[in-house]
């Protein structure tokens, strides 16, 4: 219930104007006058969201068909998906990588043989480079394999130390949110101990997207290394490898240029994962034993308390 103040105030005004008038006729008698205000109720009405949904929808057709009668074109709202045309959503071409590479010789048999199919597919290669340096006149063969090592140990360092300003710079839009996933909560330790083996270039490729001038080069290189890594959970256990055991690793990076954008960089675009590569190692699980209840005033390490042994099983054949 409500009343509206200036109604209050109207009527207010009004009493004491009579109260005043009578006390000076009758200065001895005050006549009660009856004092009547007009109150306005609101009545709550409860209405199912499935009606207002269907009052709206009538509502725009209603809107559309005035619009149409007046020859006004409303915009159509489509879903469409954003692109972004700085790097492309894939790898072009990927390069696949010779079974058994950085472990079988190359005076070998097998060696020779991946070495003379290895010549064959340089062909489009060749042809890829051409195109690359006609966009990018500082593009240089002989030292692009080191830029991109370089490359790859930044990034992971700004991994490491969570720097996403400067890892934005160095990776492609598509491969920062693959190296970025999972990483929440989580201590990463990671070094790059040596080079095995140079670096080189393996491989080339260069497309085009939405037109044919709009053109991408992507370069894979070679990079044989020994690395450090070890993750750990938020509470500091360890997850997964070793701080102190190097291992040597074999990796394939693809690197990409947007060269049509004179103002792009070569980027860390993904990495190649050959078929035969081994498995990865297996995260370590921390489980919890129970041990034996204490009491308040008992320490763990005084009661000198051993892990019990599971009890060996016997299978039935």
């Amino acid at each position: 219930m409500a009343v509206p103040l200036r109604r209050l105030g109207s009527g207010l005004l009004r009493a004491t104007c009579l109260v005043s008038k009578n006390a000076e006729g009758f200065p001895d008698a005050c006549l009660p006058i009856p004092f009547f205000l007009s109150v306005r109720t609101k009545r709550k009405r409860d209405i199912p969201p499935g009606i207002r949904k269907k009052k709206a929808v009538d509502d725009d057709q209603k809107r559309a068909a005035i619009a149409k009668a007046a020859g006004i074109m409303l915009e159509q709202t489509l879903m469409e998906r954003n692109i972004n045309i700085a790097c492309s959503e894939k790898v072009f071409d990927p390069y696949i990588p010779p079974e058994g590479d950085a472990r079988i010789s190359l005076l070998s048999k097998e060696g020779m043989k991946q070495r003379s199919v290895q010549f064959r597919q340089t062909a489009t290669s060749r042809m890829s480079f051409r195109k690359i340096k006609a966009n990018d006149s500082w593009f240089n063969t002989k030292d692009f394999a080191e830029y991109a090592q370089e490359t790859f140990i930044k990034a992971h360092n700004c991994l490491t130390q969570f720097n996403k300003q400067e890892l934005r710079l160095l990776v492609t839009e598509r491969c920062y949110p693959e190296m970025t996933r999972g990483n929440r909560y989580k201590t990463i330790r990671w070094a790059f101990v040596e080079s095995i083996e140079p670096p080189r270039i393996v491989h080339a490729r260069v497309s085009d997207m939405v037109s044919k001038q709009n053109l991408y080069g992507q370069v894979t290189v070679r990079m044989h290394s020994r690395q450090t890594l070890a993750i750990y959970d938020r509470f500091g256990r360890l997850i997964l490898g070793n701080e102190e055991q190097p291992k040597d690793v074999l990796e394939y990076l693809v690197m990409e240029r947007h060269l049509t954008n004179p103002y792009s960089q070569w980027r860390l675009h993904g990495k190649i994962v050959p078929a035969w590569a081994p498995a990865k190692d297996p995260i370590i699980k921390t489980v919890m034993i129970p041990g034996p209840k204490l009491s308040p005033g008992e320490e763990f390490d005084a009661l000198n308390y051993s892990v019990p042994k599971p009890s060996p099983v016997q299978w039935n054949k």
